[in-house]
């Protein structure tokens, strides 16, 4: 396996909190961060201005969530929704061949793209879904969901929660704003199901800003006729729509701007 499509003086270097996070996948993650500073760019997922920050706001920021995720000694499935540049969900499955992600994205030429880079990179414990999350809701549950939310904690609840196991959790990653929102958002959480839901920070003693997760986990299955009756719509659509600058059609994290409640 080889990553010279672009010259490695192009490419960031990889930094010494790689190796803690990856460890002897090391490989797989600087192949990955190739692939994202070459046809990530080409196909609009990443912006160039990223490519300097490929390791620490991307790739590093989103495979320290891997730790929110307990090793059982058995695989556990994970669905990422809003997959785009497979960000958290390539990088939770290059950190952690233990799980079995889902990456569930309804833009088709993205899913194209990501369907690539899993070949690309010889990952067997990854699955890629062309579709909205609430069409998935009667066809895929698991004990996780992940999401690099733009999306509030509440509108993104009503999207995902459906597809979790009973006691399964969201984690969503957020910004410094998440415990504000958490607090803004807690009793509506409550009537959707929620049980429990709490902020945690990982990779603090890594990086040098931690990725804030914001956790909701539910209790027994939830009602999903209840979810049904709300107006349908995308957590990919929405992370499109709130990323989407003012006057472009590219939207922000991948076209390099500052995400909405992104670290």
């Amino acid at each position: 396996m080889t990553h010279d499509a672009l010259d490695p003086a192009e490419l960031p270097a990889t930094p010494a909190a790689a190796s803690a996070v990856f460890g002897d996948r090391l490989d797989l993650a600087e192949y990955f961060v190739a692939i994202l500073a070459d046809t990530g760019i080409s196909h609009g997922l990443i912006g160039p201005r990223e490519t300097p920050r490929l390791w620490d706001r991307h790739v590093l920021n989103c495979g320290v969530v891997h730790e929110a995720i307990p090793r059982t000694g058995e695989t556990q499935q994970v669905i990422d929704v809003g997959s785009g540049a497979g960000l958290p969900g390539l990088a939770l499955a290059i950190a952690r061949p233990d799980l079995d992600l889902h990456l569930v994205e309804p833009l088709a030429r993205r899913t194209g793209w990501l369907s690539g880079t899993v070949a690309q990179l010889g990952l067997t414990n990854v699955t890629v879904h062309t579709a909205r999350a609430e069409t998935m809701w009667d066809r895929l549950h698991a004990p996780w969901v992940t999401a690099r939310a733009v999306s509030r904690i509440v509108q993104l609840a009503e999207w995902t929660l459906p597809l979790l196991e009973a006691g399964g959790s969201l984690l969503a990653l957020k910004g410094s704003r998440a415990a504000e929102e958490l607090a803004e958002g807690r009793t509506a959480l409550t009537r959707l199901g929620v049980v429990e839901a709490e902020v945690h920070e990982y990779g603090g003693d890594l990086l040098g800003e931690p990725t804030i997760v914001l956790r909701a986990t539910v209790g027994e299955v939830v009602d999903r006729r209840r979810f049904r009756s709300r107006q349908p719509s995308s957590a990919g659509s929405a992370r499109r729509r709130a990323d989407r600058p003012r006057g472009s059609r590219r939207s922000g994290p991948e076209a390099g701007g500052r995400p909405r409640h992104q670290p």
